[in-house]
């Protein structure tokens, strides 16, 4: 039970000291220069303990940098492309507003005053959302630490971010594209573009496009993980570029898979992997070492996609979402698409390409209207016989 006590200061004024125990045991006293504000706090704290919703106020008054330098180390299990995200967050965007702010000042208007501001400033939706993420994620340390009885992000509306436009290419403008990347301009002042074609990242792109494989997983394919003789590369690994390095690990849904080659793709990948040690990467940058996307993608496939006259907006993973069409206009069964395009489960695949497969529909209509016109009632006396022969059948 908290106590309230009077006494009197060195100057002759009077205070009233609450006095009580928190769930710890440990004595806590609090002045007020009021008896009924003393009270107040007395009924407040008391009810508090009894529900077990009591917050230690000295971990109120702590700062919000103090509880980010606390949440950093409980993100080490994350992919290192993911931890460098949240820590560029934090310090781009959430140390230089909050970084001495004590957590319990930060409430919902104060949230909700930010997201209005990144978003009257231009922020894109994805960052936005983000950066409230982050956010979240700190302040709900710091509640389930007994410093704030709620997290004041939930609840704060992020706008949505637009699903990126999928571009599908044909057999014929993969081949292009990818004749494109072989046989770029020649640029006088040398370069990148000092040789007169480059084969291999010719390869690259059609590899992509008859395979489906994500960047990450072409970046960290080594030459043993390509099965020439069966005709099929087993996925087993993926790169991020994270803290200005390689960083190599599982493919993004964690499971392993093994995709056909089409025997022209497989020929092609004799010639190219002839000489190979076994740990080699597949595909390599212009000094041997390994593939760098970003690199690849700015200084080599996107000036191609323009040259070859595809749609601007025509980014790497488009490839993949092409070959997935290929796979579908072929009449692929969609688990058999989900296997080979390494999904967590069919309804990712449907969810991605559903809209990709109105003519399965029809066929379903078309065949089971085959069906409906094929059948015939059967007489009476076939029925009867039909019954008797299942009456039989069971002993009766």
């Amino acid at each position: 039970m908290a106590s309230i006590e009077r006494r009197q200061t060195a100057s002759g004024e009077t205070r009233w000291d609450v006095r009580y125990r928190d769930p710890t045991k440990k004595a806590r006293v609090r002045t007020f220069h009021r008896k009924t504000d003393a009270q107040k706090f007395a009924n407040i704290v008391e009810a508090d303990i009894t529900r077990g919703d009591w917050l230690d106020p000295h971990l109120g008054r702590e700062t919000f940098g103090y509880w980010a330098d606390l949440w950093i180390p409980t993100i080490a299990g994350l992919t290192p492309k993911t931890r460098e995200s949240y820590e560029s967050i934090l310090r781009k965007h959430l140390r230089p507003r909050f970084e001495d702010t004590p957590v319990n000042r930060i409430d919902h208007p104060t949230v909700v005053a930010l997201i209005a501001e990144l978003n009257s400033n231009g922020a894109g939706a994805g960052t936005v959302r983000n950066i409230r993420d982050v956010l979240r994620l700190i302040l709900e340390l710091a509640r389930r630490s007994g410093a704030i009885k709620t997290n004041p992000v939930e609840g704060a509306k992020a706008p949505k971010k637009p699903p990126a436009e999928m571009v599908f290419l044909n057999a014929d403008q993969i081949m292009t594209l990818a004749d494109e990347v072989t046989n770029p301009p020649i640029r006088r002042g040398g370069g990148e573009h000092r040789r007169p074609s480059f084969p291999e990242r010719g390869l690259l792109v059609r590899f992509a496009g008859f395979t489906g494989l994500r960047s990450g997983e072409i970046v960290a394919l080594r030459t043993k993980a390509i099965d020439l003789l069966h005709g099929r590369v087993n996925v087993v690994a993926s790169a991020t570029e994270a803290y200005g390095k390689l960083q190599f690990g599982p493919p993004k849904t964690y499971q392993r898979r093994a995709v056909p080659l089409p025997q022209a793709l497989v020929d092609e990948l004799t010639t190219h992997l002839a000489g190979r040690a076994s740990n080699d990467f597949v595909f390599t940058s212009s000094r041997g070492g390994p593939l760098r996307h970003s690199n690849f993608y700015a200084r080599h496939f996107k000036p191609a996609v323009i040259r070859a006259g595809l749609p601007e907006a025509t980014r790497f993973h488009d490839l993949r979402h092409s070959y997935a069409a290929m796979l579908i206009a072929e009449g692929a069964h969609p688990r058999a698409i989900m296997e080979r395009m390494g999904h967590s489960t069919i309804q990712v695949t449907l969810g991605t390409y559903g809209h990709l497969f109105p003519s399965l529909e029809e066929a379903l209509t078309d065949a089971l209207d085959d069906v409906y016109r094929a059948a015939e009632p059967t007489g009476r006396a076939d029925v009867r016989r039909i019954t008797d022969s299942a009456a039989r059948s069971r002993g009766l």
